[in-house]
């Protein structure tokens, strides 16, 4: 034990010399801790219990009764946050306070619910509404008062702070569509649970209109005794559900963590990956610290310290840096997630619970920290008991000893197995895949220090910089192969999930079927006159300024009633068809100028087929003996009408566009009308509810504003976020084995400098490592993560797939994302050389001679 000690005070005293390679160590192996714990936490707080929503929902009330459409029988959960009726029809008379209080005796408080269209000062907004009086007692807790007073009288209400944010202030009136009212802003009050709710409070029918329906409406009630289980289930024999503050009390708080196998099985190997990511970045920080000790230890060995007692200083180095590390992280997770979920509850409108720390989670997290510490330090621990001290005090630089030779085998064999692992998994789901790939990683990390030493082979051919890097990186290919491995496994995750989902988002985008391309804006009025059309198309041309509008129409009935139309699939469906959704192969009624549009060009054939009266179909197959057959139905799904058109096939602007453009002659003939009552525009920065709403108030009848924006923005976020995680993990692991190298290689570059080499050479030599450790492991993990990101492609794009045909696992979508790739594989080695070769010392460093 007192040789254990020892050992931790030499660390702890070698973390305080070397601050940076200290920190270097416990950032690698804190920061998986940081962000996992901030995750748990947040993720904690957010998700709140009915235990956690007792003050806002029942204030000090014992008990919150909802009515429901029917006054049959109630199933609900022992919470009441579910409750349902089997369809019955709906009761026309609305409960009475005296009717509740034979069925529970106690004092009642009314409440209702709804939301409406509230007038702020950048337009309509969706805002929710609660009823009640505030004041009373019984509602103690349910909102909390932050400036000014509940409201006392109808026409007055309280806002939250998210409308304050908006504009409004203590003393404004807000206009109010459906129902259509003006009320007077008495104060400020915050919902305890979700803060970022637009919401104004009112006294009962203040704002609203009586509702007693199931529309979010009941009663608070203050009872003598508490209400137990059978108080609940004879409401719920009448058409009542309630929510009991005993029975939440006393029910437990519930299990956060995984129930079942498949959960076990994600946790299981999200644990294996990260703990060997963590090891493989910082295996080469710890062999810095080695290297730099190595005279320290060599003094130590000859002064009768044994193999165990040198092995036992560097684990300690990794118990002392893990242990803080892991701390730390916790500590600054924990703070982080608590920030963070404040923030987006606030801003995001999520929802908010009290402080809540998982802390058996976030200490198996720590704990995971620090044994990631000790595993990183296991190999250098080794290195350390086998160096020889007469080599290091004579000032000889050490060589790594050839690896052995049952190695490579079982990387081989490793990657065989999970290639074969992969055409059986492409059979069951994601979670199949990435377990199947895991042997595939293993095996490439075996591998790693045989291609090291095999490319070093190549060295000769090389320019003097590149030649002396990777013949260095070859005698050391221990340190080298576990920083290469470490981008390997990063650029593998990074490729196979770039491949993955953007074949997603190309999947979702070929099966839209929508006749408009991504990108455009369809606005439609319904039931209008030319006069209210005209409004409207001035109050979008104030709303997008700039934007140009391309007239549309809009089919209607012989009474001027609105028709959809769709196209009547008649395709016979073998083995694993699935015909499209009607809904998503609609039907556009459209001139020769919106058909450009929707081309995205000028087509003179479509143009000269649509002029003669026939349809124009953005899928070949939906053409059958040069006929389309469609649908026109009411807005409540009864058939009007089916028509048969001749019709061509023409290319859309995108593949994912399809349906049918019909010219009105055809729908003429048919006894279907046509109106100006679309406009189309090539513009997706638009509010859609938000201009719906105030279209809808300036003319009286319905409008409609649809935006096709396609997933080419959500891709390139995603793809980006990816980018930035590979970014991180491999300049990490880069940095730090080219930090090593260059320690290693001092005497080389001080001899390189004495023979007459510039200071440009040594930066090109650093360079020069870190473009081959990071080049290396890139390349790799480009060949693993795109068989791995193949296929992922099945799983994720078509679901689970059971097949018991081994090599036919059916069709897929896969999208490879060129210039993603070649970001990761090109643009980050390229950066790590780059910024290697800038921030590298160039001056000679005198050192002593050994004689």
């Amino acid at each position: 034990m007192s040789a254990f000690r020892a050992a931790l005070r030499i660390s702890r005293r070698d973390a305080l010399r070397f601050k940076g390679r200290t920190a270097l160590i416990m950032v690698m192996i804190g920061l998986p801790v940081l962000v996992i714990t901030a995750v748990l936490t947040g993720a904690a707080t957010t998700s709140i219990t009915s235990r956690d929503m007792l003050d806002s929902q029942l204030g000090a009330a014992d008990a919150r009764i909802f009515t429901l459409p029917a006054r049959t029988q109630v199933e609900q959960s022992a919470d009441g946050r579910s409750a349902n009726q089997r369809e019955a029809q709906r009761s026309e008379r609305p409960w009475t306070p005296a009717e509740i209080g034979t069925l529970l005796q106690g004092r009642l408080l009314r409440y209702q619910a709804n939301v409406v269209e509230a007038r702020l000062a950048d337009g309509y907004s969706r805002t929710d509404v609660f009823e009640t009086d505030l004041r009373d007692p019984l509602t103690r807790g349910m909102r909390r008062l932050v400036e000014g007073r509940f409201a006392a009288a109808p026409g007055e209400v309280a806002v939250s702070p998210a409308l304050i944010d908006s504009g409004v202030r203590i003393g404004d009136t807000i206009r109010t569509w459906r129902p259509d009212r003006t009320v007077r802003v008495v104060g400020v009050a915050e919902h305890p649970n979700r803060p970022g709710l637009r919401e104004m409070l009112a006294l009962p029918e203040g704002l609203l209109p009586h509702q007693n329906d199931g529309n979010d409406s009941g009663w608070l009630i203050d009872t003598a005794a508490p209400v137990q289980w059978p108080d609940v289930q004879r409401l719920n024999k009448a058409g009542l559900a309630v929510s009991s503050r005993a029975l939440i009390e006393r029910s437990g708080a519930g299990d956060s963590g995984p129930r079942d196998l498949h959960g076990l099985v994600e946790l299981g190997v999200a644990v294996v990956l990260i703990v060997t990511e963590t090891v493989l970045l910082a295996g080469p920080a710890f062999a810095v610290g080695l290297r730099r000790r190595r005279r320290e230890l060599a003094v130590i060995a000859a002064q009768g310290g044994s193999g165990r007692h040198l092995k036992a200083i560097v684990l300690a180095d990794g118990l002392v840096l893990g242990g803080v590390a892991a701390l730390l992280g916790a500590a600054m997770g924990i703070g982080a997630g608590l920030l963070g979920e404040w923030f987006a509850a606030r801003r995001l409108d999520w929802t908010h619970g009290p402080a809540d720390v998982p802390w058996a989670q976030v200490l198996g997290v720590a704990a995971l920290g620090v044994v990631s510490a000790l595993t990183a330090a296991i190999v250098p621990a080794i290195q350390a008991s086998r160096q020889s001290p007469v080599q290091v005090l004579a000032g000889r630089a050490s060589v790594d000893t050839p690896g052995r030779a049952g190695r490579p085998v079982l990387g081989a064999v490793l990657v065989l197995l999970g290639l074969a692992a992969l055409g059986f998994a492409l059979h069951r789901g994601m979670l199949s895949v990435v377990l199947a790939s895991t042997p595939v990683v293993f095996g490439l990390v075996a591998l790693m220090p045989w291609l090291v030493q095999a490319t070093g082979r190549l060295a000769g051919r090389l320019p003097l910089p590149l030649r002396l890097s990777v013949r260095d990186a070859s005698r050391h290919r221990v340190r080298t192969a576990s920083a290469t491995a470490a981008v390997m496994a990063a650029t593998m995750a990074a490729v196979a999930l770039g491949i993955g989902v953007n074949s997603t988002y190309v999947s979702r985008d070929e099966r839209r079927g929508s006749t408009v391309p991504a990108g455009t804006t369809m606005i439609r009025a319904y039931k209008t006159d030319d006069q209210k059309w005209a409004r409207v198309r001035a109050l979008v041309q104030q709303k997008l300024p700039g934007v140009s509008l391309i007239n549309g129409l809009e089919v209607t009935d012989a009474q001027g009633d609105p028709v959809t139309l769709t196209v009547a699939w008649q395709e016979d469906c073998k083995r694993g068809c699935n015909p499209p959704d009607y809904n998503f192969r609609s039907v556009a009624a459209a001139d020769e100028e919106v058909l450009a549009f929707l081309q995205k060009r000028r087509d003179p054939q479509a143009a000269a087929a649509l002029a003669a009266g026939k349809a124009v179909a953005f899928e070949p197959r939906i053409v059958r003996d040069g006929m389309v057959t469609i649908r026109a139905n009411d807005w409540d799904g009864k058939p009007v009408t089916t028509l048969r058109v001749p019709a061509v096939a023409a290319a859309a602007a995108e593949p994912g566009q399809g349906g049918v453009v019909i010219p009105p002659s055809a729908l003429a003939s048919a006894g279907l009308k046509v109106q100006q009552r679309a406009l189309y525009a090539a513009y997706t920065d638009v509010d859609d509810q938000r201009l719906t709403t105030e279209l809808t108030a300036a003319i009286g009848d319905q409008a409609s504003v649809f935006v096709e924006r396609g997933t080419a923005e959500d891709r390139f976020v995603t793809l980006l976020i990816l980018l930035a995680a590979a970014l991180v993990l491999v300049l990490g692991g880069t940095f730090a084995a080219t930090g090593l190298a260059a320690a290693d290689m001092r005497q080389d570059l001080d001899t390189l400098s004495a023979v007459g080499g510039t200071a440009r050479v040594r930066r090109l030599v650093v360079a020069a490592q870190a473009a081959y450790i990071s080049g290396l492991g890139a390349l790799v993990g480009l060949v693993a993560g795109t068989v791995s990101g193949i296929a992922l492609t099945w799983p994720l794009t078509r679901g689970i797939y059971r097949s018991m045909e081994l090599f036919n696992p059916g069709a897929t979508t896969i999208a490879v994302p060129w210039l993603f790739l070649a970001g990761v594989v090109v643009g980050l080695p390229l950066l790590a050389a780059l910024t290697a070769g800038l921030f590298t010392r160039t001056r000679l460093v005198l050192a002593r001679r050994v004689a």
